[in-house]
């Protein structure tokens, strides 16, 4: 096999609760993670010419060792002495530096793939091992689904498949240092905690309405307020028929969960009109079915 093509699902957090900050400065979190059906192309090929190449649509997008698919091929590469030149292409469609897990699902992507183009016979288990020495969310990427993260996002449990829906997607014109977004949320005194359990209750019930009852995301409360934007965005979504809408990781891309595709069409007229959003998506989640769930 000399060239492999893959899709790099983007995510969304259904709950992102943080329960405390360790003496290290990371944060222990109570998260539920789905992938969507909002994706980049990712390409690998043997090539003669040696080292790692690096292409994509997005000039500016780093194409070199600063850029985590490289560090994923690297990685393997180094490990397995990999003598091959191997050139990835990126097609950048998850908005970056969104919440969203794009650079994450990459790696992910590239982890996958050079263990099949390879024949490198590692588990999902021995490729998450290897994946979170690139980032944290890159377990995650490899696993997929509906899945709890709790730690500091480190340990996860897969969960039965969230209920069929549509997702609205959409990311304002602006960004977000997700450092600075949770040192702002240090400084809050008063949080409101959203109600993972109810999450957790609705997925394994399999009802997408007590299960969007219960999305929230600590983070808001820093970025909405900062950022009136996204408070318009989640109107329209709410206004247009979701049954709940939030904010995405440090953000700052919103979305919305609903029972019909039309209703998530007339959100997106809502937000293209008053012209909040610079991407948006409709798209459903990829539902992931497991044994001895």
């Amino acid at each position: 096999m000399d060239k492999i093509e893959l899709k790099a699902l983007g995510k969304i957090n259904l709950g992102l609760d943080i329960l405390g900050r360790r003496d290290n400065g990371y944060h222990d979190v109570r998260m539920v993670m789905q992938t969507v059906f909002l994706y980049d192309r990712v390409i690998l090929e043997k090539s003669r010419k040696p080292g790692i190449e690096i292409v994509t649509n997005l000039n500016y997008l780093p194409a070199n060792e600063n850029n985590i698919a490289y560090k994923a091929a690297k990685l393997l590469a180094d490990e397995f002495r990999i003598r091959d030149g191997i050139r990835i292409t990126l097609e950048k469609h998850i908005p970056v530096a969104a919440g969203m897990a794009g650079g994450s699902s990459n790696a992910a992507a590239v982890l996958h793939g050079m263990n099949r183009m390879y024949g490198l016979g590692l588990s999902e288990e021995g490729l998450k091992e290897r994946g979170v020495k690139l980032g944290a969310d890159v377990p995650y990427c490899i696993m997929r689904g509906t899945v709890l993260a709790e730690g500091i996002g480190e340990i996860l449990t897969p969960l039965a498949p969230m209920p069929k829906c549509y997702i609205l997607i959409a990311k304002p014109a602006l960004s977000a240092s997700t450092r600075i977004v949770y040192e702002k949320f240090d400084r809050l005194e008063d949080v409101r905690h959203p109600d993972i359990d109810g999450i957790l209750a609705g997925i394994k019930s399999g009802n997408l309405r007590q299960t969007a009852a219960g999305m929230g995301n600590v983070l808001e409360q820093v970025m909405l307020p900062e950022y009136p934007v996204l408070q318009r965005i989640k109107e329209a979504m709410l206004k247009g028929g979701a049954l709940n809408a939030m904010m995405t990781g440090s953000g700052p891309t919103m979305f919305g969960i609903f029972e019909k595709r039309s209703q998530a069409k007339t959100a997106m007229a809502l937000i293209k009109k008053q012209n909040l959003a610079k991407q948006i998506y409709v798209t459903n989640v990829h539902r992931v079915l497991r044994r001895n769930l």
